[in-house]
């Protein structure tokens, strides 16, 4: 079975985001004659030199009118080695809540920085919400290497001033690349434009990228989703619960505890569409039978009994903003999502927002608004199963969502617990 790879395309606006994507699609034969003809026919009526790649990706009609990416866009195109998912997210810093919706589940963030204009405050602002999201790989595409006559310096110009503020940052893995997404220039095929560099082209380097090291392996943490009882003869004492791992590794014969309530068991066997498998791991979605009859529900995580998440009710996060309609301020309620739990949770404090352009924190700050980002602390109606979202994206991560309209109004990375 081929892996899945997912990556997050990031960059100012122009700089070649969508250019890049059509030019990935294009140049792995993963568009259709038809979308061609169509792309080929725009391009000319808008007067276009080349065929304007960006026409495969920009989707929206605002979009391809206005020149900009607004929403974020899905594609998907395989090669012999993977499958890819492709999330186009907006450059433009209105749309900050839609690049953190398209980047929250990606593997790799793929950076794109116009050789002409180097590191502005955009490449800066996307690397940090890059960082933020703990996206464990970050390629930074020095683009339009054509207008720059191909030079080497242009190129390491571009890669030291990105990397002394990456020191800034957490990123644990960092790659630079040069590339013409408009000609073709070391995207798919290695380019003979820039014998300089010696490193693969973009699709080796994403083929390669490791990523299995990338999940949390050894914190167990396995949140219920649904209870199987199957109501026919043949199953009738089957109960089993399904979910997803989102991490570590579970096998028959292991000894798990159950949250909230604490009783401890065994597990008797773990299956899967296909059926049973000796071991199930993140991002596995399978279905565990227990040995010993407990009350389980949706809601309940199943873990191990000497390592278990931290049980709270009182949370530090940071998050994202994305409504428009009000802002977030302390003393409001809201209902959680997180993993497969919900319950409600009030705001108790703003501890500061942040600015993502220079990483300055206003401590003084009394609300978050639409695409700010900040550092909240929240009680909650019923204990929650968290982890830092630094050690596990699935149990560190959460969404606030507004009783009243059901709109998600923040996505939350989980700091830790808070002080009650």
């Amino acid at each position: 079975m081929s892996e899945i790879l997912r990556f997050a395309t990031a960059g100012s606006v122009d700089d070649g985001k969508s250019t890049l994507i059509g030019r990935l699609l294009y140049d792995t034969k993963s568009i259709f004659e038809d979308q061609m003809e169509a792309v080929e026919r725009t391009s000319e009526k808008m007067g276009s030199e080349y065929v304007n790649l960006a026409l495969l990706t920009d989707g929206l009609r605002a979009e391809r009118e206005q020149g900009i990416t607004i929403d974020v866009a899905y594609r998907y195109f395989a090669t012999p080695k993977r499958k890819f998912i492709i999330a186009d997210t907006p450059g433009h810093i209105q749309y900050t809540r839609n690049m953190v919706t398209g980047a929250s589940t990606a593997d790799v963030a793929l950076i794109l920085v116009d050789a002409r204009n180097g590191v502005i405050e955009q490449s800066r602002r996307h690397s940090f919400i890059a960082s933020l999201l703990r996206i464990p790989h970050i390629v930074v595409c020095v683009n339009k290497m054509d207008l720059v006559d191909y030079q080497e310096e242009a190129f390491n110009k571009v890669r030291d001033e990105f990397r002394e503020f990456a020191m800034r940052l957490d990123v644990p893995d960092l790659s630079f690349i040069p590339v013409s997404a408009l000609v073709g220039d070391n995207v798919v095929d290695r380019s003979d434009k820039m014998p300089w560099y010696d490193g693969p082209p973009l699709l080796s380097h994403l083929e390669t990228i490791h990523t299995a090291s990338d999940h949390n392996m050894v914190d167990v943490r396995f949140p219920v989703q649904y209870v199987i009882r199957p109501m026919s003869d043949e199953y009738h004492d089957y109960r089993g619960y399904a979910g997803t791992v989102a991490g570590g590794v579970l096998k028959p014969g292991d000894d798990v505890v159950v949250l909230p309530s604490g009783f401890e068991s065994t597990i008797k066997s773990i299956d899967t569409f296909d059926g049973p498998v000796d071991e199930a791991f993140a991002p596995m979605a399978v279905t565990i039978r227990l040995n010993d009859e407990i009350d389980i529900s949706r809601g309940d995580m199943i873990c191990r009994p000497n390592n278990r998440p931290t049980v709270s009710q009182d949370v530090d996060a940071m998050v994202c903003w994305m409504d428009e309609s009000q802002t977030l301020v302390p003393r409001k309620k809201y209902a959680i999502k997180h993993t497969s739990r919900a319950g409600r949770v009030m705001v108790k404090d703003i501890n500061y927002r942040l600015d993502i352009n220079t990483l300055h924190r206003d401590e003084e700050a009394t609300e978050i608004k639409l695409n700010e980002i900040g550092r909240i602390s929240f009680r909650s109606t019923l204990p929650l199963f968290i982890d830092e979202y630094r050690r596990n994206r699935q149990t560190g991560s959460f969404v606030l969502i507004d009783e009243t309209s059901n709109a998600t109004v923040a996505a939350g990375m989980i700091l830790g617990e808070s002080a009650g």
